[in-house]
């Protein structure tokens, strides 16, 4: 993130309307973040309560009229393209072996839909299923 925003609202206030967010339930959160991305886009990362074995750590999502800026995924494999519930979406992944335990391995998720450009990445041991329901809960 750029630069931290004070809330939901100013996400939405950067993107001209309502921020999407998932419907999907989510692991608990210790905290969560807002900020601008670019020129006009905003993230929010859930930071997750990784305190129990096996439970991911981190889930952000960027949704902005442009491109997010491109991550560097090293270790990671070439791009694909995947259908995630009905939403062609392309998928990059990357063991991350050097973060803790809760942040590896890491998905990133891009898609376009309704004039946003949307992120999710995703990191820790997050399931296909699991990422699929989130996704798929995202109302854009």
């Amino acid at each position: 993130m750029d630069q931290p925003l004070e809330g939901i609202a100013f996400a939405d206030a950067r993107l001209g309307r309502r921020f999407p967010l998932p419907s999907a339930g989510l692991p608990l959160a210790r905290w969560v973040e807002v900020g601008c991305v670019g020129d006009s886009g905003a993230e929010i990362a859930w930071n997750l309560d990784d305190t129990r074995p096996g439970t991911p750590g981190r889930l952000a999502l960027y949704a902005g009229a442009h491109e997010p800026p491109e991550r560097e995924l090293s270790g990671g494999g070439p791009a694909e393209a995947v259908s995630l519930g009905g939403r062609d979406v392309v998928r990059r992944r990357a063991p991350l072996d050097e973060a803790q335990p809760s942040l590896r391995p890491v998905s990133e998720l891009r898609w376009q839909e309704a004039g946003l450009h949307l992120r999710l990445t995703a990191q820790g041991p997050w399931t296909d299923d699991q990422l699929r329901a989130i996704v798929t809960s995202i109302d854009v």
